[in-house]
């Protein structure tokens, strides 16, 4: 079993999503147009894929994870787009399937090996390509009251975990001057994009199964504590049922 096969049916729906004005946004500066490829490495559900699909012409998702897969490609017909999806690696895809006018990677840069990644890189971005580092994460400069409490209960709930996400944001996508130092490309313009958005307490809750050092298998036995804890610690946040989030989505342009 993969390492997000237990948070695959939960993955799509509760972790901070990506607005649609930032996709707009990013394809903007991008210059993106029906014209252009884009491959998302990664991809789990297809969020990224998904959300840039009506921007591009063609769009291939690839990831380890065929749960992850599954969802993506429900995803994809139920969106009626049109989406490429291979299982397996960044770094082990095969040579023919050529360079693309972007690569997109979500939260999944710190789980790729950095040599044979930079590898690929090379070759699967295009001449004038780029690569978009990108992250929704709750805003962490105190816009959301609720959210220091809900990660030491994450952290508490699963003591034996790496801890690598809760409350870090950009950090679970590596020190990237450092990634591609050496290499063809470096990391120039950072969009992003602050929205906000109402959450369900129960939504909020449950999201804490989604991450990989909290998921369901990390936690073991521990599950039914974890989520109790969260929902008695929300509970003085909420109004009828509801919390606001402040998200910070984000895309780190790197280019050659």
């Amino acid at each position: 079993m993969g390492r997000f096969a237990s948070t695959a049916s939960l993955y799509e729906h509760l972790r901070p999503p990506y607005p649609r004005e930032f996709f707009r946004t990013v394809t903007r500066k991008l210059g993106l147009t029906k014209d252009s490829s884009l491959i998302d490495l990664g991809t789990g559900p297809g969020l990224l894929a998904l959300g840039f699909g009506p921007y591009v012409g063609r769009v291939v998702g690839v990831d380890p994870e065929p749960a992850m897969l599954d969802a993506a490609r429900r995803a994809a017909a139920s969106a009626g787009q049109a989406l490429t999806l291979i299982e397996g690696k960044a770094e082990t895809l095969a040579d023919d399937i050529g360079s693309f006018d972007v690569v997109t990677i979500g939260r999944a840069l710190h789980w790729m090996d950095r040599e044979p990644t930079l590898a690929r890189l090379d070759r699967l971005v295009a001449r004038d390509g780029a690569i978009a580092i990108c992250a929704s994460f709750s805003a962490t400069d105190g816009s959301n009251a609720w959210l220091d409490g809900y990660n030491e209960i994450r952290r508490r709930s699963s003591p034996a975990i790496l801890w690598e996400e809760a409350g870090r944001g950009t950090r679970t996508h590596r020190d990237l001057p450092t990634f591609f130092r050496g290499s063809a490309f470096a990391p120039t313009e950072l969009i992003a994009v602050e929205t906000r958005h109402a959450v369900s307490v129960q939504d909020l809750t449950q999201r804490v199964l989604t991450y990989s050092s909290s998921s369901p298998e990390a936690l073991g036995d521990n599950v039914e504590a974890a989520l109790r804890d969260v929902e008695n610690h929300l509970a003085s946040f909420h109004r009828d049922g509801a919390i606001t989030e402040t998200i910070v989505s984000t895309a780190q342009i790197v280019t050659r």
